[in-house]
């Protein structure tokens, strides 16, 4: 079972770059555009690492990472 990567970043270039690496070392990377998109696709499945962007649309990747932390 290949390991799931979210991307979290709101620049659609580097998450396609990003993916792109990642699916060469046979992972399977999950992308996510804002925090919203973020919490869907955690809430489908939780993955095993969580590449985050320090600044998205609306809140900081930060304070993502505090509330996902407080959650879990």
């Amino acid at each position: 079972m290949q390991k799931r990567i979210l991307i979290v970043d709101d620049e659609p270039a580097i998450r396609e770059m990003v993916a792109f690496a990642l699916r060469k070392g046979d992972y399977e990377p999950v992308h996510a555009g804002d925090a919203r998109e973020a919490q869907t696709a955690i809430a489908d499945r939780v993955p095993d690492l969580i590449l985050l962007d320090w600044m998205l649309p609306g809140t900081s990747g930060l304070d993502l990472a505090r509330r996902w932390r407080k959650e879990r």
